[in-house]
């Protein structure tokens, strides 16, 4: 099994929309504990499963990195590939490019394929090379552009409404009415679902929302202080620990 470890964006600016209808970021992705699993089996013929949070077993981040991995090494490459989904789909903290990039390591190394993986990645996705280094990072373009940070042990607790958001519509939303903010997608996101300004305001102070929403984080100085920020809240909650970069 390989996990699909989430990130959290420390600070997102969006710097306007580019020629290629992508936005220009500058952002900071820290990787964090809180993984889904990627386990990869030999079969006669291609399977998916997905457990956990709901998704199309047949129409997911694994299948098209699965896709895209056989396109670029021009053969198939027959696996089963069950997904162990723990991360909110629709949650912002990058869940769907993770299992993605998992998916190209683990199937790479089981066909022991020459390959690099960094233009497979991001054809999949922005945030999806990132995933193949983890760590700290600061990035700028698409998504695409890393600088590796350094960065200590650190503590969140992470929140999240029970409801996912579509990253499109966050994006086409800041067109309308910009951002502010540590995440200046944040306006945007309660501008495409209103809900989540509720839920904001329930967690209170600190609070500060991840990727295009719908999950919020609060550092920590430690898994005690984390774990009492998320005592009694009514709502999927997590603690999770930064990891140092893999890649």
């Amino acid at each position: 099994m390989v996990p699909a470890r989430a990130k959290l964006n420390l600070d997102l600016r969006v710097m306007g929309r580019r020629d290629d209808g992508f936005h220009e970021l500058y952002t900071t992705f820290q990787a964090i504990d809180l993984h889904d699993l990627v386990e990869v089996m030999p079969a006669a013929d291609t399977r998916y499963d997905v457990e956990g949070f709901d998704l199309d077993p047949h129409d997911n981040s694994i299948v098209r990195a699965h896709e895209a991995l056989e396109q670029v090494a021009n053969q198939k490459l027959p696996v089963g590939i069950r997904l162990h989904k723990r991360i909110p789909p629709g949650s912002g903290m990058g869940g769907a490019s993770s299992d993605a990039a998992a998916t190209l390591k683990a199937v790479t190394a089981m066909f022991n394929l020459e390959l690099d993986l960094h233009p497979i990645a991001e054809q999949l996705g922005s945030d999806v090379p990132f995933f193949l280094l983890g760590g700290r990072a600061r990035a700028e373009g698409r998504g695409e552009k890393l600088i590796a940070l350094e960065g200590g042990p650190a503590w969140f607790a992470i929140a999240w409404p029970g409801f996912g958001l579509s990253t499109g519509d966050v994006y086409t939303a800041w067109d309308e009415v910009n951002g502010e903010g540590p995440n200046e997608l944040r306006k945007a996101a309660v501008h495409v679902d209103p809900r989540l300004d509720q839920f904001a305001q329930g967690l209170g102070p600190g609070w500060q929302m991840t990727g295009s929403g719908s999950a919020f984080f609060r550092a920590s100085a430690g898994a005690r202080e984390a774990q009492a920020a998320v005592a009694g809240l009514d709502c999927w909650h997590a603690v999770a620990e930064s990891v140092p970069r893999w890649g």
